[in-house]
């Protein structure tokens, strides 16, 4: 079904390994397409409570976009935005569902930004994030002009996107532009300690508070109080949210069935 990764389900796990190593995971159209298609199957699989988003070899994550695959039926660069990288990107925000990016190595321009969309970046500290595009004379895009000062703050966001910089896994940590950063070796570890959190929480409740924070960016108090309580009302009928009440009156530890 997939051409450019390798998609998996196991144990409520949904694994999306990039798969072109040979140009560092570059985003060509097929690649974008094939994200995107990935994650939409993750949201409607009521089997899977977390994703991981990984790159396969151990020099790249991503290396942004392709530029030798070209834009596909795409138009214009604007054209191409529009119509794959923005719809990728949109995938993962909207996702009602944990993604973990096991950030691998660099991270590069629209990889950067593929990475800074998932809800956590764990990185290995030989990984870094580079907004390059600066360096063939253009702006930030997938996303990176949103995130960036979001994470960072104003002044270091407008610092790293004009240098094009490399930011390494344990600055990128330290500065809060990812979740945290480890040895290569340890890794796989520590992404699976937060995957096995994740694949055991109460799924739509994390669905709900990403779905908060992302339309809080743009909102104001008010507007946010009112879908709390929405959404309260919606999780208060699930059996995650029954089972967990019933857990701490028990004074046991919750099994969380992700509905």
């Amino acid at each position: 079904m997939y051409e450019n990764i390798k998609y998996t389900v196991s144990d409520g796990v949904a694994t999306l390994l990039l798969n072109r190593p040979q140009v560092h995971n570059a985003l060509s159209p097929g690649l974008i397409q094939d994200i995107t298609t990935a994650v939409l199957a993750a949201g409607q699989d009521s089997t899977v409570r977390v994703v991981v988003l990984t790159g396969a070899g151990d020099k790249a994550f991503c290396s942004g976009a392709d530029l030798k695959a070209g834009m596909g039926e795409a138009t214009s660069l604007g054209d191409a935005l529009r119509s794959r990288y923005n719809p990728m990107i949109l995938a993962l925000r909207n996702l009602p569902k944990p993604v973990l990016c096991r950030l691998n190595g660099l991270a590069a321009g629209a990889g950067c930004s593929l990475a800074l969309a998932c809800d956590l970046v764990i990185a290995s500290e030989e990984a870094y994030l580079s907004q390059i595009f600066v360096n063939i004379g253009l702006m930030p895009d997938a996303g990176s002009t949103f995130f960036l000062p979001r994470l960072i703050g104003m002044s270091r966001a407008f610092e790293i996107a004009s240098t094009g910089r490399r930011v390494y896994a344990a600055e990128a940590a330290q500065l809060g532009l990812i979740h945290r950063a480890v040895s290569a070796a340890e890794l796989d570890a520590a992404v699976a300690e937060s995957v096995a959190y994740y694949r055991q929480a109460p799924t739509q409740a994390i669905g709900a508070m990403k779905l908060a924070m992302n339309r809080s960016m743009a909102s104001d108090l008010e507007t946010m109080l009112n879908l709390e309580a929405v959404e309260q009302d919606r999780l208060s009928e699930t059996k995650d949210a029954g089972e967990g009440i019933m857990a701490f009156l028990q004074k046991r530890k919750p099994d969380y069935q992700g509905i």
